[in-house]
């Protein structure tokens, strides 16, 4: 399976080139999911714009990377998930937890809205 890998300052966007994400690739974003939290990215993007569905293993890989990145303190964003992802997301009553955005560039955004709370939120409990 092949994606990209696109490292910036504050996010990682990491981008499936395949159409289906399912159990036969899912692990193999998994493992990136963790390789890149472990090594202390608290977000990350994952674009959807070349997959055109998803089945329950590659929703479960979805929720993985959410809670990861919560948990680091960090946002997890599906970006360009089309209508039958966003189907299976509200379908599984997902769209209150998981953040999705349209676009890369929305989805920087609310990337760096929420590193721009923590750093106000910092100085504050300094202060």
């Amino acid at each position: 399976m092949k994606f990209t890998v696109d490292k910036h300052e504050k996010y990682v966007a990491i981008q499936p080139h395949v159409e289906i994400l399912d159990g036969d690739n899912a692990p193999k974003i998994k493992a990136e999911f963790l390789l890149r939290n472990t090594g202390g990215q608290s977000n990350i993007l994952l674009d959807l714009s070349h997959v055109q569905e998803a089945d329950s293993s590659g929703l479960r890989t979805v929720l993985l990377a959410h809670r990861l990145c919560k948990a680091a303190g960090g946002v997890f964003v599906l970006v360009g998930a089309n209508e039958q992802i966003r189907g299976l997301i509200s379908m599984c009553k997902l769209d209150g937890v998981l953040t999705l955005a349209s676009k890369m560039s929305k989805a920087e955004d609310l990337i760096f809205m929420k590193e721009l709370e923590k750093e106000m939120r910092g100085a504050v409990e300094e202060g």
